[in-house]
């Protein structure tokens, strides 16, 4: 089995397209996960480009923020269609509000499995706040009423949201990691969903936490005789990224600590 690990474009955008690019085939990635714009010239010459670097693509969805439900779908449905033109190898997907009803949300959930039926392109759909999969508990009855959804695990938002480990929510755990396809490796706490710093050895219990159940995916991925998962390390840029007060400092370098990030997971994941 394979691991193959995208870099998020996220807080890398004030530099020079192609100068992020040399610097993610650089660090060792396979690939990026970033977003695209909607004029169809400039998302297909970023295709080109990352194209021509050799590197792997997930398309990211996270821009469909409107209020009025007609008004969501109808945008919501325009970028799912724009970036399945970019011919992805999935696209990762932050679906719906957390104050939609299920029925709404699970509308826009089949708004996407027709697209993917359409078009031949996987789409998944991300953990996290603000959207319909925002808390373990709410995600597992959408497990539990749409038999195909398929997630993207970013289980650093289900840990602040729940302001616990999880530990009493196992059965919503278990279930999320049978619908995995993709994962986010943030560290999250009870308190938020970014740790101030994976290295720092008073962290070692949440991140081994972490490990404990991205390695459930891979054993998943394993038992089904998946030759490949996708992760990108997505510590995020500030706000997710802490501050130094009034010097406005980060404390860490964002580039770094994914890095980092990849390495650990690299070195701590058993994919024999």
């Amino acid at each position: 089995m394979q691991l193959d690990f995208f870099c998020p474009l996220w807080g890398s955008e004030q530099l020079p397209f192609e100068i992020f690019l040399a610097n993610v085939k650089s660090a060792g990635y396979d690939g990026i996960e970033m977003s695209f714009p909607m004029d169809s010239y400039e998302r297909n010459s970023i295709v080109t480009l990352i194209r021509n670097y050799g590197l792997k693509l997930v398309a990211q969805h996270w821009e469909t923020v409107d209020k009025d439900f007609q008004t969501h779908k109808i945008n919501y449905k325009n970028r799912l269609l724009n970036l399945a033109a970019t011919n992805p190898l999935f696209i990762n997907s932050q679906t719906g509000k957390d104050y939609y009803t299920f029925e709404q949300n699970a509308e826009l959930i089949h708004i996407a499995k027709t697209i993917e039926n359409e078009t031949g392109i996987t789409i998944i759909h991300e953990t996290h706040r603000g959207k319909f999969s925002f808390a373990a508990h709410i995600a597992e009855d959408y497990f539990n009423r749409l038999p195909d959804l398929k997630i993207c695990l970013d289980i650093s938002h289900w840990f602040c949201v729940a302001e616990t480990l999880l530990e009493d929510q196992a059965n919503a755990v278990e279930t999320a990691i049978q619908r995995t396809r993709h994962i986010h490796s943030r560290i999250g706490f009870t308190e938020g969903p970014q740790i101030m710093d994976p290295r720092a050895e008073e962290n070692a219990l949440i991140v081994d936490r972490h490990i404990t159940l991205w390695q459930k995916v891979v054993n998943n991925f394993k038992k089904n005789g998946s030759q490949r998962l996708t992760i990108t390390p997505e510590f995020g840029a500030p706000p997710y990224l802490q501050l130094m007060p009034h010097t406005r400092v980060p404390i860490y370098s964002q580039w770094d600590v994914n890095e980092y990030m990849m390495g650990l997971l690299k070195q701590k994941l058993n994919i024999i």
